[in-house]
């Protein structure tokens, strides 16, 4: 089964209202309206403005550059090549590319019309601001997303869990067959939900960040901090008895990893574990030399880590029961 979307629904009805709005002031080409209407509705609110105001500058140039060409040259179809060949660069120059399609069909109505009256100009114009204008009014209403990032963040908090724990296995129990798929899950679903937590910041004029952006991408730096790990605990002897230590801090890190910040707590549980490893007796061959310096890289990795989650700057009150600090 097919879905509509939001955006498609916009776009149909939009569509519709600027063709019937410009009917009814009996412009020539009304259609065009309902063209200019489908090209300004976007995604966001902020691109929909970009759009709009590319198109309309856009336009506005065109007519400069139709009636240069065409009343000063000839209304001729290889003017209008030679028009195309300097509008289009000059458009890319200004930053209004977007407007270049939608400026095309109005350059073909000037052309089309053999003369360029003032009267024509202003018709023109009133196809674009209708168009516009109703993109724009179509625009004023977004979705709300906040609950698909809730939704993100959960996920996205169960699969450090499941690493977590995987990790913890691997070191009591060297012969697990986990077969990593919690990685590129996690990868993926990071990039979703930044994807999401930026569409929701373009969503809204006066704010230019998203708390639940930043916590995405607090997430992503320490999921590198933990596929750096990852290569260290495999380096691991099965016999050394560090092993244990290791793995219950991550089996009791995975534990906390909800609502509550724990980040302090467990950078204290790291410093006691290191002044532990560090009144053990010194290694007595190149393997437990080796071991020993992993050990300590973890240690050192771990703490980023937990110091990424303690800079995290926190959620706002309104927003905590949706996403609060975590581990």
């Amino acid at each position: 089964m097919f879905r509509i979307g939001y955006r498609t629904i916009k776009t149909a009805a939009g569509t519709a209202i600027a063709i019937m709005l410009a009917g009814m002031l009996q412009l020539e080409n009304f259609a065009s309206a309902g063209i200019i209407a489908i090209l300004c509705i976007q995604n966001t609110k902020r691109k929909s403005v970009r759009a709009s105001w590319s198109r309309v500058a856009a336009c506005v140039l065109s007519m400069g550059f139709s009636f240069v060409f065409f009343e000063g040259i000839a209304f001729h179809p290889a003017v209008i090549g030679l028009l195309l060949l300097l509008f289009i660069p000059t458009a890319v120059m200004l930053k209004i590319k977007e407007g270049i399609v939608t400026s095309s069909v109005i350059i073909l109505h000037l052309f089309d019309s053999g003369n360029i009256t003032l009267n024509l100009i202003g018709n023109e114009l009133m196809l674009i601001f209708i168009g516009v204008g109703i993109a724009l009014l179509m625009n004023l209403y977004m979705p709300s997303v906040e609950s698909k990032l809730s939704t993100y963040q959960e996920k996205l908090e169960q699969q450090f869990r499941l690493i977590f724990i995987q990790m913890a296995a691997y070191l009591r129990n060297q012969d697990t067959d986990w077969d990593g798929k919690e990685i590129a899950e996690t990868a993926d679903l990071i990039k979703k939900a930044k994807t999401l937590a930026f569409q929701d910041v373009e969503n809204h004029f006066l704010r230019n960040e998203s708390i639940y952006y930043l916590y995405f991408n607090m997430r992503e730096k320490q999921f590198e901090l933990i596929e750096r790990m990852l290569p260290l605990i495999a380096s691991l002897s099965k016999g050394v008895e560090q092993r244990e230590f290791v793995a219950e801090f991550v089996e009791d890190l995975s534990r906390h990893i909800h609502p509550g910040n724990t980040a302090v707590l467990y950078l204290k549980k790291l410093y006691d574990m290191k002044l532990e490893f560090e009144q053990m007796p010194l290694p007595d061959s190149r393997e437990e030399f080796e071991t020993r310096a992993n050990l300590f890289q973890f240690i050192r990795e771990m703490e980023e880590y937990l110091q990424i989650k303690q800079s995290f700057r926190g959620i706002p009150k309104k927003s905590k029961d949706r996403l609060t600090e975590n581990a």
